[in-house]
């Protein structure tokens, strides 16, 4: 299977280049994060990426269309962002930014620039490129939330339910089922 996007200009990271974190070990660097902030006065915003439509490919194609869309687009996003920002997994269909030291207007910038990357990512099905369905949600770290309130807040952004610290950026696009395919 391969995958596909329109985004012409070269990436900064090379295929493979993206360590995609599970779960337990986002968590734990997520709370890292937060005590540094903490402890040193510095801002942290974090991303949420929703693929809409990653359940409907994993119905409709199986679960390694899904695996490797999800992979397409971990390597997609880190292209967008800096090399000590991490990308985890906190469930099927997400992929959460840390930005260490980003305050909320520099969240936003890099918020603008994955979605637009983000936009050009194509599954192919029967022939036929369809876009993936792309929301992202930005938070930024506010003394007393923790991990699982941040993930929420973000979660809620992406959702649209954003609040004054939250910002919902979405791709609304026709969802379609296929596979990822071209560099990322």
């Amino acid at each position: 299977m391969a995958a596909s996007d329109q985004h012409t200009s070269s990436d900064r990271s090379t295929p493979g280049a993206v360590l995609c974190l599970p779960a337990a070990a986002l968590h734990e660097r997520v709370q890292e994060e937060i005590n540094r902030a903490a402890r040193h006065g510095t801002p942290l915003s974090c991303l949420l990426v929703r693929i809409g439509n990653i359940h409907e490919l994993a119905r409709d194609h199986g679960d390694e269309l899904a695996e490797q869309t999800l992979e397409y687009v971990a390597r997609a996003l880190g292209s967008q962002v800096r090399d000590f920002d991490r990308i985890g997994r906190p469930i099927d269909g997400e992929l959460f930014v840390v930005l260490p030291g980003a305050d909320g207007p520099r969240g936003e910038i890099v918020a603008r620039r994955a979605l637009r990357r983000l936009r050009a990512v194509k599954v192919e099905s029967e022939g036929e490129r369809q876009p993936l369905s792309i929301s992202v949600g930005l938070v930024a770290w506010q003394q007393g939330l923790n991990v699982d309130e941040l993930l929420e807040q973000a979660r809620a952004a992406a959702r649209g339910e954003g609040g004054e610290a939250m910002a919902g950026l979405s791709s609304s696009t026709p969802r379609g089922p296929g596979r990822p395919h071209g560099p990322a």
